[in-house]
């Protein structure tokens, strides 16, 4: 690392607080920092030139891929126009209004609104809002609890934070708060001893049959709502087992509880559909949107509102008065600008169709690459987003023991590679979200580097005897 670069990253430890970071290790220079300078396509650059090769797209959010100028122009141009105005109270501007009606007319039948924010986490809080809201204006004052799904990603506030499934989100901040449940994940290879040999069919019934279960034993007067991403995310890259979303509608249809489906993820084509919904026949009450919103070029999130809660929001505020909610950058004008002009180029670019066949092949590569390896657990994934598991024997689905952090060393071994990948949280997993604009030749170098950190970390492995001695 160049000297300019070192002083910058010694500037930043001294004054920034990291999202995700080990915070005594940054501080004190025991924990690596860059700093990115630009980017093109699938690849990032930092401060002194070196370029990477980003198979996550940011956080899952870079659709179009780096450098895009239309956008920048776009919100250039919007800047020099207006830059900002709030939305309360009826106020708008054109780029929110042409925003929206696009994003009704990709979401489809039974959509009517849509209200912004600026990340997913704040998208989720106002779902939970309109939960409460919608429930209050019906005269159901006791159906207001949420049931989330273990290993889910919904967000890091006190109460996203307490959607989410994920232990690391909760432990440290008392969460997950009251009211707030989480039932079994749909998490096939990871099923218990007890589903042993139950096919995915069969796992998808007993996933509905334990919400079931949940919801009888709290009341179903007192559930309010299911929230679930069309494919999990965070959580492990986990696509549905068969039959699973068919059997999970038929219980919330049958207790009358709001389903919302968290597209931040799937939304706006990174799975091969405009929606993760549409893919896998999701008939969602509310969604929520961000990340492929604006493929991060501006903060934006928003959460689309059916009609069935929208005629119930209007009845409220008509014996009630206007409703108590709202965030100073909500539908900001720079950020809706960005959102057409990301949209647009997904539109005219067939990125949506790109990221179907491109990511059918890579799913064909990951398997055919590493279906076979010696720590290879579980290949999985669909469209433009794909995952490792990685077992200390695959045949038995045994984890490493967690004190030999194998993801952490497999995600740093692609980075010796020039590749980004992610190690995600509970589980040695890798996780891959390339830009949708991947070609097939950048799929196979994004697998090519993979397979050589994968057999470095298994050569490591099997000297230190956590794994047997097996050619790869």
């Amino acid at each position: 690392m160049s000297q300019q670069h070192q002083d910058l990253v010694n500037r930043d430890r001294k004054v920034t607080f990291h999202a995700s970071t080990h915070l005594r290790d940054f501080a004190h220079g025991d924990a690596p920092g860059r700093v990115i300078t630009g980017g093109k396509g699938l690849n990032i650059v930092d401060k002194d030139g070196r370029e990477f090769m980003d198979a996550f797209a940011g956080l899952y959010c870079v659709n179009i891929g780096y450098g895009r100028t239309e956008v920048a122009e776009a919100i250039y141009q919007q800047a020099l126009e207006m830059s900002y105005y709030h939305t309360y109270v009826g106020h708008s501007n054109e780029p929110q209004i042409a925003l929206s009606e696009k994003i009704i007319e990709m979401a489809g039948p039974g959509m009517s609104k849509v209200y912004y924010g600026m990340s997913g986490s704040d998208a989720n809080e106002t779902q939970l809002k309109l939960v409460r809201y919608y429930n209050n204006v019906l005269g159901r004052p006791q159906k207001k609890k949420v049931i989330s799904r273990m290993r889910g990603y919904h967000g890091s506030g006190l109460a996203t934070g307490s959607l989410t499934g994920l232990k690391a989100f909760h432990d440290q901040f008392d969460l997950p708060l009251a009211g707030i449940l989480h039932t079994e994940a749909p998490y096939y290879y990871h099923r218990a001893a007890e589903q042993e040999g139950m096919t995915e069919l069969e796992f998808s019934q007993f996933c509905a049959t334990k919400l079931e279960e949940m919801i009888l034993a709290e009341g179903p007067d007192t559930v309010a709502a299911f929230i679930g991403e069309p494919v999990l995310g965070t959580g492990g890259i986990v696509p549905p087992p068969e039959g699973y979303w068919a059997a999970i509608q038929a219980v919330l249809s049958k207790y009358d509880i709001l389903l919302i489906a968290d597209e931040v993820v799937c939304g706006f084509g990174r799975i091969g559909s405009d929606f993760g919904s549409h893919h896998y026949g999701i008939k969602p009450d509310l969604i929520t949107i961000a990340k492929g919103l604006t493929s991060a070029y501006q903060p934006l999130s928003g959460v689309i509102v059916g009609d069935r809660v929208w005629s119930v929001l209007e009845k409220g505020t008509s014996e009630l008065g206007p409703i108590g909610h709202g965030w100073t950058y909500s539908g900001h004008v720079l950020g809706c600008a960005a959102a057409l002009a990301n949209l647009a180029i997904i539109e005219r670019e067939g990125l949506t169709a790109n990221a179907a066949e491109t990511g059918a092949y890579m799913q064909q590569k990951m398997a055919e690459t590493f279906a076979d390896h010696p720590i290879v657990g579980d290949v999985r994934g669909v469209g433009m987003l794909a995952a490792l598991e990685f077992s200390a024997d695959p045949a038995a689905r045994k984890a490493f023991d967690p004190s030999l952090k194998v993801g952490p060393r497999l995600s740093a071994a692609a980075l010796e590679r020039d590749l980004i990948t992610r190690a995600m949280p509970q589980g040695d997993i890798l996780g891959f979200a390339p830009a949708m604009t991947a070609t097939r030749e950048e799929i196979d170098e994004i697998v090519a580097r993979t397979r050589a950190a994968v057999d470095q970390v298994t050569d490591e492995l099997t000297r230190e005897g956590a794994v047997k001695a097996v050619s790869a």
